[in-house]
């Protein structure tokens, strides 16, 4: 009896919890892609306003870009390339402190997050070309393939994976190993979470990524493996590790490529947190807070 009260009140409280990130995320999202744009920035601005981590804009041959970092003795070994969300078409390295903070202070490695070029004005391939432009930064600063770390949220997810492919026809040498949060995968919104959590998604619905689609790739071929990475070849690809929301549309976007990478002999790992919502990690609630000590454990893991 008392098992099932202490059920009862975990879920009244995740219900809770879900109604506020619905509302936050209902006073962020706008149809005016600037004003969107403005209130992610906003947010980046004040949640990151913290003494313990520092940031350090640079130019990436004329794109924004800053290193993410904290203010104590750290590893400078290896390196996090973060692909910040947002559709492709919002989102940028102010709005990820949200996320490269928690990086940054989880692992102790410096994390370098850039401003790719968004849709509708810069529709693909404008933010897999500027993925590559600051992969090949680094690789200039003298740091190789297997010192980097590709990190990425939501679209982010996309733009890492798609990234990992284009190297991987160009015959260059890889990153270390991927960390995918809530990574979106399928542009053609194929997946069964479509329809089974619409109700429950207090982030995104079918209407907003339609939206995104038509500003990313408008006319063009989705199946196309560097727009919907879910459809590329991933044999060779580094290990990689995958966290997603039970409560989000993009569900079956994550177990798909999880499913992708075991067929293509894949080291690969997948958590699926229970009750949470779309890149619950950027929320201060302790879910988001063990995903990031798990991030770290992988990364720790692959640098070894």
């Amino acid at each position: 009896m008392r098992g099932n009260m202490t059920t009862e009140k975990a879920n009244k409280r995740n219900q809770n919890l879900m109604h506020l990130i619905k509302r936050v995320h209902g006073m962020v999202e706008n149809t005016d892609i600037e004003k969107h744009r403005h209130s992610q920035d906003q947010i980046g601005a004040i949640l990151s306003n913290t003494r313990d981590i520092c940031y350090r804009e640079i130019d990436i041959d004329g794109m924004y870009g800053e290193w993410v970092s904290v203010n104590r003795a750290h590893m400078k070994k290896y390196v996090i390339l973060h692909c910040h969300g947002g559709g492709y078409s919002t989102g940028s390295s102010l709005y990820a402190r949200t996320l490269t903070s928690k990086l940054a202070a989880s692992t102790s490695m410096d994390v370098l997050c850039f401003d790719y070029r968004l849709a509708p004005e810069h529709p693909y391939p404008a933010a897999v070309e500027d993925g590559m432009k600051a992969w090949d930064y680094l690789m200039l600063l003298g740091y190789g393939a297997r010192d980097v770390i590709l990190t990425g949220d939501s679209a982010g997810g996309n733009l890492a994976l798609s990234l990992t492919l284009r190297l991987k026809e160009e015959g260059r040498l890889l990153p270390r190993g991927l960390v995918l949060m809530s990574p979106w995968t399928d542009l053609t919104s194929s997946g069964k979470s479509f329809q089974t959590k619409a109700e429950l998604d207090p982030v995104l619905d079918s209407a907003y990524i339609e939206r995104m689609v038509n500003a990313y790739a408008p006319g063009m071929e989705l199946k196309d493996p560097y727009i919907s990475p879910l459809f590329g070849k991933f044999e060779g690809f580094p290990p990689t590790y995958i966290q997603v929301g039970e409560n989000e549309i993009l569900l079956s976007d994550s177990k798909r490529l999880h499913q992708a990478f075991v067929e293509a002999n894949v080291s690969v790992k997948m958590d699926t947190y229970p009750g949470m919502w779309h890149v619950f990690q950027m929320s201060p609630v302790k879910a988001a807070r063990e995903a990031m000590d798990k991030n770290a454990e992988f990364i720790y893991d692959i640098c070894r």
